[in-house]
């Protein structure tokens, strides 16, 4: 006769939720696809659980998330504030050297890095802090945008599913608004001429409120309360910067 082969699969049908998905043998946690910042996101993933357990509101957990990793972050924003406050120091100075040295490249740029030493400033410390936040910013946007438990959460009044765009488009709005205030809190910059300016300080923030109105609500959310506290900390260094003159 014939052999017979006989095989049992396991077939997982159901929502990608993290827990469901690593107590299955063998673990199916891969299926939700985080990208190469994976490991940040499955922490962060965890933390979104970990609050919504305290407070059961999915959009207050955006926000306590929110909060959570500004303050975390909140180190190498105070280094990359006070760069500034340097570099805008020694602006005056900076503009004297390329007046007096502007036929001799070597010397102005020699005279350049001792202004830079003699203060303890470096145009790129600023970028730094930028650059390592950069990844942790970007896992907490994977980590919303691809969270199955915003599907159908309610947050409060209209936004009853942070899984979808704002129905009225109000949070999109006030986004832009937002943003638009942020990029004219921005010191002016004597290299940026008129129309960069204009397209920084009025195409950007209304570009990215155009975009905000077909993302899931609760996104739009985490970058609403994400630019608000990024306002507050840019009022308190620009005081900071005054007060140390």
């Amino acid at each position: 006769g014939q052999a017979q082969v006989k095989r049992s699969l396991t077939i997982y049908g159901g929502p990608k939720k993290m827990e469901l998905l690593t107590a299955s043998e063998p673990s199916l946690s891969e299926a939700i696809d985080f990208g190469i910042f994976s490991p940040i996101c499955y922490l962060m993933l965890w933390a979104l659980g970990f609050f919504y357990t305290w407070l059961p509101n999915w959009g207050i957990a955006i926000i306590l998330l929110t909060l959570l990793v500004k303050l975390i972050t909140l180190p190498l924003t105070i280094k990359q504030y006070r760069s500034m406050a340097a570099m805008k120091k020694i602006q005056p100075e900076l503009q004297q050297l390329k007046e007096k040295y502007s036929k001799d490249a070597m010397r102005m740029q020699q005279e350049t890095l001792a202004l830079y030493k003699k203060h303890g400033a470096n145009p790129l410390s600023g970028c730094l802090p930028m650059l390592v936040m950069m990844p942790i910013y970007f896992a907490l946007y994977r980590t919303i945008y691809s969270a199955v438990e915003l599907y159908q959460a309610h947050f409060f009044a209209w936004l009853n599913d942070l899984s979808m765009p704002d129905p009225f488009y109000v949070t999109p709005v006030i986004l832009a608004g937002l943003m638009f205030l942020q990029a004219q809190m921005q010191p002016s910059n004597s290299a940026m001429d008129a129309t960069q300016r204009r397209m920084l300080t009025t195409f950007m923030p209304l570009m990215f409120g155009a975009m905000m109105l077909f993302l899931p609500s609760g996104l739009v959310l985490y970058i609403l309360v994400n630019t608000s506290l990024g306002i507050v900390q840019q009022q308190w260094s620009q005081r900071a910067m005054e007060a140390k003159g």
